[in-house]
């Protein structure tokens, strides 16, 4: 079904894969190089066309467009201002698709809508008002192009399959766009993923990319790079179907994707009224790839990604064959992972053999696409849901889409079969909307399944579970009433085209959306709310560290989801104070009490540092310090006291900044780590100041710990790679006089830009100190 290559491989022509060794002929007798081959991917030609550096080993990006939600778009752009933005320099488009439902917190959430409308009157921006569509759908209808790149701050930003590489990663990186700066990494490595043959009726795009995801997210095959889509199996899809499967990149954690693109994209961009946008790509004649994934499209079965994460993948068939062994060994994770405070009841779904659910949701970037909705609709005409516990909710995913189902009588067939239809909106897929009951088991078409996204609150006793499946099951499913059941048990899916063809009505976004790219008008006033905060000031970076442990969690991944919760906290986004109170407060409810006090203590020691000294805690504190050798003579003049979390493997998930954020806002000094998730959490770290450590093996400290780092400053000019830190004696446990155990920090590769930000504080210090 799906094989993954050991080492590079060999693009022949477009069809004919060979390995590294099976090549060498094949390269002879074509005057051909490996090098020169690694120039044939599409990728490559994309990526030099947006290069700024001159040099292919190291990028420096800019983007031809950029996009941001309600969660984000506030402090993104309040951090620009302070660093001196005049004018949004490429188009900027503000969605309004998080915090639509303004049901909570009076004013706030639309009073950060008026804030965007406001800011793109001033800077030149677009705008799309609540409900209008959500953030990915909109630019693939409006913006997305053949060889365009497109940078946005949510982590599921993928136009590859029409052509545009696009790339997910937190605010700090939309600033440095909207300061004309560069976007800087390494040339990244790109994975081939081959498909080849059909998909039978029965399955959608989300049982391809959950089958690719369950192959290469535990393993690390595409960790940080291109996914590249190749082969004749892509002619077999619509638009709108690889669209579905590239959305669900980013749950690979790749860095960004791109696939060839044919007649039917060409068709799709032209129903959209952009046929300029239209360029065929294709890779060379000879492309070599760093990695291949060879998938048969025709021997996908209807899958399910269970709890807690989308990698947790079987087909539908060996789950419900084997459902209470899964679910048994699902049970015992999970009071693990939630530390026994709540025990999820499963295998009690499990009635004379049937698994049963109590909730459906068909919605967002991956699943409310218009002919997954039409697939349901298929499948439900003349049935129902049924009366019982089991309900079904879908959300077309932009207003376009929701006007062609109603015209074409989709929306009719669901609502007559007892669906919930709703408008564009995100809040299923991170705990805003549809929260199901406790105890409750739900299946979705969205992107992620993580552990409370979906709203609940473990620390509060309540825990429900999500798995993630393709509209078609979802929907067979609902028909059975809540049994869960797979599409390939539902007959004559092959007649959903009975459905007309889909048209775009531009009109919808010609009269809503306010296009203000090129005509920013400077004398426009900014319209703030009582909520919207500026972000506090930080300091920059002493010589010396103390750091607190205010967090272990030895997990084997930690969610951004667990870092900062989703849902009901998006209220606070626009509000940094407020918003760290809700840090790590459904995985660790006492962190951020343990962070106000290392807070609080790095104030006392701020304000008056010869004071601070007279105190019991700082004389047993230098007393340990100075017999570090070489820091016999260190005071607190020159030691910045900060708290500090180690997870083993944190940021798996959004691109959200305030994961970082409201660490850095709370005297956040670092991470330690074992390993970073994702390239744009480790971003979002170094933008907010915070040092990104490693450690290898296993955590010699504990919660309450204090970790001595000197010289700092000097360690980032010089040998990242053995950071020397002391772990002191407990103070608690009366050990002052104990044993002082050495450890040793690294931190991979920092460009020069990055070291600056972490020594100035923060990427508002590094902007405002360039201008200055």
């Amino acid at each position: 079904m799906i094989k993954l290559y050991e080492g590079g491989a060999y693009l022949f022509d477009g069809i004919k894969i060979l390995s590294e060794k099976e090549a060498a002929g094949e390269l002879s007798r074509r005057h051909i190089t490996k090098d020169e081959a690694k120039k044939g991917t599409i990728a490559y030609s994309i990526l030099k066309a947006h290069n700024h550096s001159g040099n292919m080993n190291d990028l420096r990006l800019r983007f031809d467009a950029m996009a941001s939600h309600d969660i984000t778009f506030v402090g993104i752009i309040q951090t620009a201002m302070a660093s001196g933005m005049k004018e949004f320099p490429v188009p900027y488009v503000l969605t309004n698709c998080h915090n639509s439902l303004c049901a909570v917190g009076g004013t706030i959430n639309e009073d950060d809508h008026m804030f965007g409308l406001s800011a793109c009157k001033k800077f030149g921006g677009i705008f799309v008002p609540p409900h209008i569509a959500v953030i990915h759908q909109y630019m693939r209808e409006a913006m997305a192009g053949c060889s365009k790149m497109i940078l946005a701050s949510d982590s599921h930003t993928r136009y590859g399959a029409l052509g545009t590489m696009a790339v997910g990663e937190g605010g700090g990186e939309l600033v440095k766009q909207l300061l004309q700066d560069t976007y800087d990494i390494a040339y990244p490595e790109i994975v081939g993923v081959y498909l080849e043959g059909s998909p039978s009726p029965a399955v959608g795009p989300q049982d391809i990319a959950l089958a690719i995801i369950g192959k290469v997210f535990k393993n690390g095959y595409v960790k940080n790079k291109v996914m590249e889509f190749v082969g004749p199996g892509i002619a077999s899809m619509s638009a709108d179907y690889r669209n579905g499967i590239d959305v669900m990149t980013t749950e690979t954690t790749c860095w960004s994707s791109i696939w060839k693109t044919d007649e039917e994209i060409k068709n799709y961009l032209i129903t959209h009224g952009r046929e300029n946008e239209y360029k065929e790509l294709n890779p060379s004649a000879v492309a070599y790839y760093d990695g291949m994934i060879r998938v048969n499209l025709s021997e996908i079965k209807p899958m399910i990604a269970l709890p807690f994460h989308p990698s947790n993948v079987y087909t539908i068939k060996d789950f419900t064959a084997n459902a209470g062994d899964i679910l048994r060994t699902i049970e015992k994770d999970a009071e693990t992972k939630f530390d026994g405070r709540v025990k999820p009841d499963l295998t009690g779904k499990l009635k004379n053999g049937k698994f049963h659910v109590q909730q459906g949701i068909i919605a967002g970037c991956a699943g409310g696409n218009y002919t997954n909705v039409i697939q349901a609709a298929h499948i439900l005409k003349d049935k129902n849901c049924g009366d019982g516990e089991f309900s079904l909710s879908v959300y077309p995913s932009s207003q376009p889409v929701y006007f062609e189902l109603v015209k074409n009588g989709a929306l009719s067939d669901l609502i007559q079969a007892g669906v919930t239809v709703k408008t564009a909106y995100c809040g299923p897929c991170f705990g805003a909307g549809d929260t199901p009951a406790n105890e409750a088991f739900s299946i979705r078409h969205t992107t992620r399944n993580f552990p409370n996204r979906e709203g609940s609150k473990p620390g509060n006793g309540q825990i429900s579970s999500v798995a993630l499946m393709d509209a078609r099951s979802i929907a067979a499913t609902a028909v059975n009433k809540g049994i869960l059941t797979s599409a390939e048990d539902i007959s004559d899916l092959s007649e959903a085209n009975a459905y007309t063809e889909y048209h775009f009505n531009e009109n919808i976004y010609k009269n809503r959306v306010y296009q203000g790219f090129g005509k920013a008008e400077p004398s426009e006033n900014l319209v703030y709310g009582p909520n919207i905060k500026p972000w506090p000031e930080q300091k920059a970076l002493f010589p010396n560290i103390l750091l607190k442990v205010c967090a272990k969690i030895m997990d084997a991944v930690t969610t951004t989801d667990e870092l900062i919760p989703s849902g009901e906290t998006s209220s606070y986004r626009s509000n940094p104070i407020g918003l760290a109170e809700f840090t790590l407060s459904r995985r660790d409810p006492e962190y951020v009490g343990r962070a106000k006090a290392v807070f609080s203590e790095e104030k006392e020691r701020s304000d008056d540092p010869a004071a601070f000294s007279k105190t019991k805690t700082a004389k047993e504190l230098l007393k340990l310090i100075n017999s570090v050798p070489g820091c016999a003579d260190i005071d607190f003049n020159t030691i910045e006291i900060g708290s500090v979390i180690y997870a083993v493997k944190p940021g798996d998930g959004s691109a959200r900044e305030q994961a970082a954020s409201c660490q850095r806002v709370l005297g956040g000094l670092a991470n330690i780590a074992r390993e970073y998730a994702t390239k744009r959490y480790r971003s979002n770290v170094i933008n907010w100041g915070m040092l990104p450590l490693l450690m290898e093996g296993e955590p010699d400290f504990e919660n309450g710990s204090y970790i001595f780092v000197p010289e700092i400053l000097k360690a980032l000019d010089g040998d990242m790679q053995h950071i020397k830190a002391y772990v002191l004696p407990s103070l608690e446990k009366n050990e002052g006089s104990g044993k002082i155990k050495q450890i040793e920090f690294h931190i991979a590769e920092l460009t020069e830009s990055e070291k600056r930000i972490i020594k100035d504080g923060c990427l508002i210090n590094f902007n405002r100190n360039r201008i200055s």
